[in-house]
């Protein structure tokens, strides 16, 4: 179990970040880390298996590659998977399930390729032992993953179970919420780094149930992501649990106490409940500071300029960050009826009279701090009638979006615009 083949996908946009994350974790460089298309590759040891699925905050899984050969029909197929030794991955007192991904796959169904490498794992087993495992398709003990391109095929079994943004932190949660992959992803791309020689503060006005506050603070606190859950590797042959037991132990003795204050805050109270419920059960209560506020109006929270990072919503949820342009008889009546009185209601069709306001409130009040947004909108910045310094593309599962990173300068726009007008400057002057 010393020569492994890994591959941990990740979000289109990610590869990079997580390939630094991967090697922060195992030490591994060269052709041992390779960054792929849509993930990473690479030759580990089944002790890095267990120690990505604890601390990778970029990864959705941990895969181990059993199989990777051409093929042209779905006998091919179950001749591949015939030929893996599953009896040293589990048991027949175990239950398993066949996942089918595929891209320009030439096959017609991607259920029988499925059902054919299902047939293959049973009919071994009943070959080595006299006895079928059962498949559950709902709650497996083993996960099999079966990619196909046009004409090669690729086997993993699943270290990792449930995808892991699922921390086992999140019950309290709003409409449409950002997966913990994806915030730890901003996070990455903006490179705060709290645990550096010159941390500065982190903030997310628009909170919702905390998603990328919490992450940070974790971060910030050195506790590993997958701290709270388990893990499909529990179930395999390989495992072994006092090894597990004390990675978890080595792992919780290097928690500290964040050394750099973590914000958020949401104009829907409700939510702003609901975040601190997740924080606490993430047990990063001490080092996150949640507060209810509009986001037009809350002044920064701390004398320190930092980081602004935050998801901000558009189209209809653009009432979540800011009740402006409503006047309070129309706010008290939303709280009077349990409207959440932000992430579900909108006031503008594109967001823009939202956007202007933002950015000249930060402009006003914000001066120093660094705001990055990430939004599948490209006229942003048009909207908020600023300059992006930089331009990160992400994406949100199947949205296409961009990371824009504005430097906030006292009426920076304003000024510009002063300067560059005739009679101001100095060939002007006398």
């Amino acid at each position: 179990m010393n020569q492994l083949q890994l591959f941990l996908p990740c979000a289109a946009g990610v590869e990079g970040y997580l390939a630094d994350e991967v090697h922060a974790i195992t030490g591994l460089t060269g052709q041992d880390l390779l960054v792929g298309r849509g993930g990473v590759l690479l030759r580990a040891s089944w002790r890095h298996a267990l120690l990505l699925n604890l601390h990778s905050r970029l990864a959705q899984r941990v895969l181990v590659q059993l199989a990777h050969r051409p093929y042209r029909s779905e006998n091919d197929l179950y001749g591949i998977a015939s030929e893996v030794a599953w009896e040293i991955w589990f048991t027949t007192r175990q239950t398993f399930k066949v996942e089918v991904t595929a891209q320009h796959s030439p096959l017609q169904s991607l259920n029988f390729a499925g059902l054919r490498v299902k047939d293959a794992v049973a009919d071994r087993f009943r070959h080595k032992t006299g006895v079928r495992p059962d498949v559950n398709t709902q709650w497996p003990d083993v996960r099999i993953h079966l990619h196909l391109t046009t004409d090669e095929a690729t086997v993993y079994i699943d270290t990792s179970g449930e995808p892991l943004f699922k921390r086992g932190w999140r019950e309290d949660k709003g409409d449409a919420p950002l997966k913990e992959t994806l915030a730890a992803a901003m996070i990455a791309a903006s490179g705060w780094d709290p645990l550096g020689d010159d941390p500065v503060p982190l903030y997310d006005p628009c909170c919702g149930s905390g998603t990328i506050a919490i992450e940070a603070a974790q971060i910030a606190c050195r506790i590993p992501a997958g701290m709270l859950r388990r893990f499909a590797f529990e179930k395999l042959l390989p495992f072994q649990g006092h090894v597990w037991s004390a990675m978890q132990a080595e792992a919780e003795s290097a928690i500290r106490p964040s050394p750099v204050p973590v914000f958020g805050s949401d104009v829907a109270h409700r939510m702003v409940d609901f975040a601190q419920r997740n924080a606490e059960r993430a047990g990063v209560t001490e080092a996150l500071q949640l507060r209810g506020g509009d986001a037009l109006q809350r002044m920064p929270p701390c004398e320190q300029p930092g980081v602004m990072l935050l998801n901000p919503p558009y189209g209809e949820r653009i009432a979540a960050a800011g009740s402006a342009g409503r006047n309070a008889n129309e706010r008290a009546a939303e709280r009077a009826q349990g409207a959440s009185v932000g992430r579900e209601a909108a006031h503008t069709d594109d967001g823009g009279e939202f956007f202007s306001q933002l950015a000249s409130h930060w402009k006003k009040n914000y001066s120093g701090w660094t705001a990055w947004m990430l939004t599948p909108d490209l006229k942003l910045p048009g909207k908020m009638r600023l300059k992006e310094s930089r331009r990160v593309p992400m994406w949100n599962g199947p949205i296409e979006c961009r990371m824009f990173r504005f430097d906030m300068v006292k009426g920076a726009v304003r000024e510009r615009a002063a300067a560059k007008a005739p009679g101001n400057g100095p060939r002007d002057a006398g």
